[in-house]
Parts: C-alpha cells; structure tokens; sequence
C-alpha cells in the first residue's frame, strides 16, 4: 500500500493532528471497523480536508458496504462471476494526468454481447480496481471518469434496475473517497439521453451538470489529450485487451488486500445511535461530501 508519509510530504494540507482527530472519533464508534491511518488519509483529503464531512463519508462508506452486500459482498478476483466481469468490461486509472491536473479513470466494454454483461458483478469489479487503486497510489487531486460506449446497446441499458443505481449513485457520491471532477462520454449511443433521464434524479445537480457527452473525439482531446490513451485510440499506452489482463494480474496479486476489505463492515449490534438501515441512507441524510466544481 502507498506509504503514508509520503501522504504527508506532498500534502501540505494533510495534518497529522487531524487524522488522529479522525482516528479518535472513529475508535469511539463501536460498530466501525479497524481502519488504517491510510484509509483516514484518503476520506480526510478527499472531503478536502474538512473533518465532519470525512465523518459522513466513514460512515457512508462502511454502512453501505456492509447493507449492500448483493454489489460488494465476495470480492474475490479469482472468483468466476469477477473473471467474467474482467473478460467483459476495461476499469482503468491511466498513468499520466491529464493538463487539469487530475487522473483519468477510463472505462469501456471490452465483449459487447449484453447477455454476458451481469450488472452487480461488474459494479463489484469497478469498486474493487478503484479501492486497490487508491490505497495502492494513494491520494490524487482529481478524478476524471471517461466512459467509452463504444458496442454498447440498449439491452444494456435494460441491465440497470433504479434501486440498484440508487444504492451504487449514493455510495460512488457520498462514500467513495475520491474527487470525483467530471464525466465524460464517447461514441455515445442513441439511446444516452434515455439513460441519464434515469440517472438524472439519482445523483446531485452539479454532479449531473458535470456529465460531457462529447459528439467528437476533438473535444474529447482536449480534456485528455490522444497521447495519453491507449493504441486503440492512437495513444502510447497498451490495447484495451493487453490493459485488461494487467489488471486482472494486479486484482489475482492482491487477494490479500480484498480478504482484508471484505472483514472491514459494521457490527450494527454496536451502533450506539438507531440502527441504520437503507432507507435512512437513500433518503439522504445528514451531511454529505463536498463537491467542487472548477
């Protein structure tokens, strides 16, 4: 995992004082799990900084994995429902940043047949590359999320269920420690605009305001320039087939890292306040991350 203190050198923000803040508050919940002074890192930077919004996230982040376990229960790689969603979809941060500044999180359907495409496995899959990612790179100023279309069909789209996005929305806004920039969409299809009409009243205003659905890669270039992509786009990096097999062997090499994540959920028998339950979550309460908007 990324060496904590070179969270510190490169964070001047970072404050130790305010992790064991965080640390104390955390060891005084019963029901929250262990969690590592990395972990601490990476809610308090990505909630810029701020204590009780990191709170909120800890919270979010933990309660949600632990109620929904149909998307995040059996996160094991060598698991076959994985290895198919491995085989289906691309879930990759790219090496270099892009001129904002922030790193580029890149996602295409690598098997177009929407009969091998098992929504909850391949949301389990996204949340395992991204969460190995983070504690493996450590904190980023930015994220930009590109999601290329490219063979995909409206028999995907009838995949999705709205309680399903619902629950994966909420966790990827208010849990997820990351800062989430922007959205960008390539080789739309015909049937995007009926998609996010979906989408539209599950997620936050200016989080649905950051959606670019680009019409030409021009304008696509300009927020993440050619160079940086793969050969398939006519970039440096490896096809989307040979990117796809390295991450499957990053995932294979740190089973350890999901056993442990796997044990990492509350014990709602020890929650001091009312018992959480979906409903409370999903109504959106209590205080949520910040988002900023450039």
């Amino acid at each position: 995992m990324f060496d904590v203190e070179k969270e510190y050198e490169k964070n001047p923000q970072l404050k130790k004082e305010d992790v064991e803040s965080l640390r104390s508050w955390a060891e005084k919940q019963p029901h929250l799990p262990k969690i590592s002074e990395l972990q601490y890192i990476l809610f308090l930077q990505s909630c810029y900084y701020s204590n009780e919004q990191a709170k909120s996230a800890i919270e979010n982040f933990f309660t949600i994995r632990t109620l929904c376990r149909d998307i995040f229960a059996n996160g094991n790689p060598k698991d076959p429902a994985i290895q198919m969603a491995l085989d289906v979809g691309l879930v990759t941060i790219l090496p270099k940043v892009a001129p904002s500044g922030y790193k580029v999180v890149f996602m295409k359907l690598l098997d177009t047949n929407p009969d091998k495409y098992i929504l909850l496995d391949e949301l389990r899959m996204f949340d395992m590359v991204i969460t190995l990612l983070m504690n493996l790179q450590g904190t980023n100023e930015g994220l930009h999320i590109v999601f290329d279309f490219e063979g995909s069909t409206f028999a995907h789209l009838l995949k999705y269920t709205s309680l399903t996005a619902k629950k994966y929305l909420f966790y990827v806004q208010e849990a997820l420690p990351i800062r989430l920039k922007d959205i960008h969409i390539i080789h739309a299809p015909t049937w995007i605009d009926r998609g996010l009409a979906i989408v539209k009243p599950l997620i936050k205003k200016e989080l649905f305001d950051m959606i670019n659905i680009h019409t030409t890669m021009d304008t696509f270039y300009k927020k993440v320039p050619q160079e940086m992509l793969l050969k398939d786009f006519g970039g440096t990096l490896e096809p989307c087939k040979v990117l796809g097999e390295q991450m499957r062997a990053m995932l294979e090499k740190n089973e350890q890292f999901f056993k442990d994540q796997e044990a990492q959920i509350t014990d709602e028998s020890k929650r001091v306040e009312k018992s959480t339950d979906l409903n409370k979550i999903f109504g959106l309460e209590g205080t949520f991350k910040k988002l900023e908007v450039d």
